[in-house]
């Protein structure tokens, strides 16, 4: 192992991202607003309202676009299918309710050659459902209710339709709105391209916003704006996506914020907040505690070979999650190269350090950790920095250091870090196992005389080190 006391300046990391995603605007003039109530639909929260607003719609679509409105009322509804060049408004005091008979909810047919094909049928159905559809928006005041309308036959025996489901779909807008209460994903986007969520509150349900691509279609262009994100499971989650922005967004999840279970390349999280514990309870579990912050985990849940790649986190706030970020490969045929986490500062995390780690026999490639203040809640015993981390399953889980854990990696770089505890911690600070190379500039951390060896180096190849050392605030530290 080699070990140089300065080193040059490092270059940071520029991902080049652009997304454009025009709105489509309701139509006036030419072409014009369609009431739903003018087609039959009562709104008084007890009809069955299907017929009359999928009629306003086609009829919408065949003058060739525009509004369909829905004003104030409660609209019961099965699925409405969603046409091309079609805007529907929902006025302040509208509500669009998942009707509780499952008859009434139509799906989605993924392609047959990917995963999503295997599922139950029913599995893909929705309240709203827009198949090959192109130039769309949803948008208002109003509110999507999704009614908690559960399926005993279901996945978990409980899950029912998503809110809204778009497959193979172009250029949809859902902004300025409310969604609540959802039987399965509020929003579910499969292999679509160009989709913009914007200004939108989603309350309950399992995750908020779920993306799924396949190797040889992914989504293209997922932008998620100003969104306020409130959910039993997931927030955010999906795999197969090329350009993917996340801004702007307050997260509170029982489960993770934002979680990547298989290839993403151009990602940007930037100036989101993300806060535990849950204010909607974990549907399955009834538990409230927020996981991670942002976990990148390709094949986290099962096979699916690509890269997670080219990943910005930058100026982002976390407070009482179980793990702040890391970056996990379990899986053959998944790779991580070129992630940069800038600008963290995250409290009260209770559970695991952040982390780096390959299971496999391909490394992660460069991660980079720059301006990143992380307090830990700290108080384990020695006897846990004696375990070795296990291969991580589908939860957060302890490991032998508190604060930075990686193992299995090309490049790590920790660049102005301060690791942080509130409580005495005994296990090791940092420990890496297996790098190529490990980068430490201007890295503080508490140390406690129990443990002699705040950093563990283990098959460590060549470490640059300068201006790391004890900070100042250390619990008890001496």
């Amino acid at each position: 192992m080699r070990i140089h006391q300065s080193f040059g300046m490092i270059v940071i990391i520029a991902i080049s991202y652009s997304v454009s995603i025009p709105f489509p605007r309701p139509c006036h003039g030419a072409h014009g607003v369609y009431p739903v109530r003018d087609f039959g639909a009562l709104g008084d929260g007890k009809t069955l309202d299907t017929v009359a607003i999928n009629k306003a719609v086609t009829v919408c679509s065949e003058a060739g676009g525009g509004q369909v409105r829905f004003d104030p009322g409660r609209y019961v509804s099965g699925t409405v299918h969603l046409r091309d060049n079609v805007t529907l408004y929902f006025d302040a005091g509208a509500a669009l309710i998942g009707t509780s008979d499952l008859k009434e909810y139509q799906t989605f047919a993924p392609p047959s050659n990917t995963p999503e094909a295997r599922f139950a049928k029913s599995w893909h159905s929705a309240l709203i459902l827009g198949v090959g559809v192109k130039n769309v928006a949803l948008t208002g005041p109003g509110v999507i209710d999704g009614n908690k309308v559960f399926n005993p036959n279901g996945e978990e025996k409980m899950r029912g339709p998503h809110t809204l489901l778009l497959g193979d779909c172009r250029n949809v807008a859902i902004r300025d709105m409310a969604i609540c209460d959802s039987a399965n994903y509020a929003v579910m986007i499969e292999f679509c391209e160009k989709v913009e969520v914007h200004n939108v509150a989603i309350t309950g349900g399992w995750d908020g916003i779920h993306f799924r691509g396949w190797s040889d279609k992914p989504c293209r262009d997922i932008r998620i704006t100003d969104c306020r994100l409130f959910t039993g499971d997931d927030s955010i989650a999906g795999r197969y996506v090329k350009g993917l922005l996340i801004n702007n967004c307050i997260i509170n999840s029982s489960c993770n914020g934002i979680r990547i279970i298989g290839p993403v390349s151009d990602m940007i999280v930037s100036d989101c907040l993300f806060y535990g514990p849950g204010l909607q309870p974990h549907r399955t579990s009834n538990r409230t505690n927020a996981l991670a912050g942002i976990i990148l985990q390709p094949g986290g849940w099962d096979a699916c070979d690509g890269a997670v790649e080219n990943v910005l986190i930058s100026q982002v706030t976390m407070t009482h999650v179980a793990a702040p970020i890391s970056v996990i490969l379990k899986r053959p045929g998944n790779t991580a190269d070129n992630v940069t986490i800038a600008g963290l500062s995250a409290t009260g995390v209770n559970r695991a350090a952040a982390s780096v780690e390959s299971w496999t026999d391909t490394p992660c490639g460069r991660v980079v950790f720059r301006d990143v203040s992380i307090e830990y809640e700290g108080g384990a015993s020695a006897d846990l920095a004696a375990i070795p981390a296990r291969k991580p399953g589908v939860d957060v889980r302890s490991l032998p250091a508190w604060g930075f854990f990686a193992k299995n990696a090309r490049e790590i770089v920790l660049e102005n870090v301060r690791l942080n505890c509130r409580s005495k911690d005994l296990r090791p600070v940092i420990a890496c196992e297996d790098l190529d190379q490990l980068v430490l500039d201007s890295v503080r951390f508490p140390q406690f005389k129990e443990i002699p060896d705040p950093v563990i180096l283990k098959r460590v190849n060549e470490v640059h080190s300068r201006d790391v050392g004890m900070s100042s605030s250390a619990p008890d530290a001496q």
